[in-house]
């Protein structure tokens, strides 16, 4: 059975742990090693997830199978839309139908908070998720470059899921 448990203070350092692990095995193919350094110490360690969750109105989620965390993600409402910041399965995980039961806590979380829509950023190589948040629903709406520093850019495609 999939649960979903809300990420409270003392459990970041797992959620650290956990993103670490999937952000290495999963960008490799994507990103170059320096980047994944650069931003899982960014935007997944225990420091920025500390500073996202109590700071920046972040909301993690943990993925929960028979008692085991195989993913996770994190929301934060915008003005007009809930944003999908992250949103990781574990290796083993993948492809098991767990995303989209995921993705449908989220949609039951937008509503709950009268957002009637979704917005998120995939990379623009990661055409494995890009495709499957079409198969979803999601539409691309346009390309988007950030700078996140140390010479870095997410290269992504914004793309929004109406409820």
């Amino acid at each position: 059975m999939t649960e979903f448990i809300k990420v409270e203070k003392e459990d970041i350092k797992v959620l650290a742990a956990l993103a670490k692990d999937i952000w290495f095995e999963y960008w490799h193919s994507i990103l170059t090693l320096g980047q994944i350094y650069y931003m899982v110490n960014k935007f997944q360690s225990e420091m920025a997830l500390k500073e996202q969750i109590g700071n920046e109105n972040y909301t993690y989620y943990f993925i929960v199978e028979n008692g085991q965390k195989i993913g996770y993600f994190g929301i934060v409402p915008e003005k007009d839309h809930l944003l999908l910041s992250k949103f990781y399965i574990s290796k083993d995980y993948r492809g098991k139908g767990f995303g989209k039961i995921a993705f449908e806590k989220i949609k039951e979380i937008a509503k709950e908070n009268d957002f009637n829509k979704i917005q998120l950023t995939v990379n623009k190589q990661n055409f494995k998720s890009h495709a499957i948040y079409e198969k979803w629903g999601f539409k691309t709406l346009h390309p988007l470059v950030t700078r996140i520093g140390n010479g870095y850019e997410m290269d992504d495609y914004l793309m929004e899921y109406t409820l």
